[in-house]
């Protein structure tokens, strides 16, 4: 990734076009706690999943599990390390990638754009997501998010403009909403609504405990009432489906419990 990095910023240099170009890059979310399921071949993990590689690249034997003696990282081995070591790289927030508190949805982002913002090397805690990068860069190039392409419709640009974040942090902003796998949520302002699936809904003031340790849903009820309502009439408008429903259809295709639903 260094080099493809390098690579991309050396031709901008070389082209006289860095200082004239948005450059925008963010990190994974979240560490994964998940483990290689015991049960689970290399066959299946390759062939059914496809979620690895029988080879590398250059054509060498992909080295699969989580085996001590072989150290993790080259591309020749497929390993995993659980949730020790993810609740490790997430520190000091809770969960994974897969869940919706912050430990799986909290990434840095850059911008760099020397023409574009004054600034340099400051930190904004302005809060967005990635439906934010197609509303930024429709800002920045002045484009206009299109209707329809080929006589289809197209949905809302769902995103807000980070660029009035650029040179100092932007004040309110529209609420930003998540679902992946029946885990949610919803931030509004200072607010954060989280449920972890399929538990009930959780209330954190992101402010003051980011860490989501203090659970204040109880104490304002109306607020978990209200914010709910907007996340559902979100899920609702972006064609959210209920996991309840994806639970009860891959039950009856027979699909196992380890590839549809956590523990």
């Amino acid at each position: 990734m260094d080099q493809g990095i390098g690579r991309i910023l050396r031709a901008l240099e070389e082209t006289e076009e860095l200082d004239n170009t948005l450059v925008i890059f963010l990190a994974d979310n979240g560490a994964c706690a998940e483990d290689i399921p015991e049960n689970v071949t290399i066959d299946e993990l390759v062939n059914k999943l496809m979620i690895a590689r029988s080879h590398t690249r250059d054509g060498a034997v992909v080295r699969f599990g989580n085996n001590p003696d072989i150290a993790p990282g080259p591309e020749d081995t497929y390993q995993s390390y659980g949730q020790a070591w993810a609740n490790l790289s997430n520190t000091p927030f809770r969960l994974y990638k897969h869940w919706i508190h912050e430990g799986g949805i909290s990434t840095p982002l850059i911008f760099h754009w020397p023409q574009g913002i004054l600034q340099r090397g400051e930190i904004r805690h302005t809060p967005g997501y990635l439906p934010d990068i197609m509303a930024t860069i429709c800002d920045v190039t002045g484009a206009a998010y299109p209707q329809d392409l080929d006589g289809r419709s197209i949905l809302p640009l769902e995103g807000h403009s980070l660029r009035q974040s650029f040179n100092a942090d932007a004040g309110d902003r529209p609420p930003m909403f998540w679902e992946h796998e029946g885990n949610a949520a919803a931030r509004i302002g200072k607010w954060k609504l989280v449920r972890e699936y399929p538990k009930s809904w959780e209330l954190y003031d992101m402010e003051a405990d980011r860490t989501e340790t203090r659970d204040l849903a109880s104490t304002y009820p109306e607020r978990v009432a209200d914010m709910k309502k907007q996340y559902e009439a979100w899920a609702q408008r972006c064609g959210v489906l209920p996991r309840d429903k994806i639970v009860a259809l891959m039950r009856s295709q027979g699909v196992t419990k380890a590839f549809w639903e956590d523990e």
